[in-house]
């Protein structure tokens, strides 16, 4: 079975966001609103996902 994915869109700007909120979108893969990234579903990456969860739309895909 493979391990499920996530399917992380940016929706929302992250001008006026904390650094460290830019910091994780941007190491998401994120640079832009409507990017899309698909990441593995472990714990580093459910973490950066909950620290940024009011700009991004998370999908769980397999």
């Amino acid at each position: 079975m493979m391990a499920a994915r996530l399917k992380v869109t940016q929706i929302k700007s992250i001008i006026s966001e904390k650094q460290n909120q830019r910091d994780t979108i941007r190491s998401l893969g994120l640079k832009r609103i409507g990017d899309v990234v698909v990441r593995e579903d472990n714990r580093q990456n459910r973490g950066y996902v909950n620290t940024v969860a009011h700009l991004v739309k998370v999908e769980e895909i397999d």
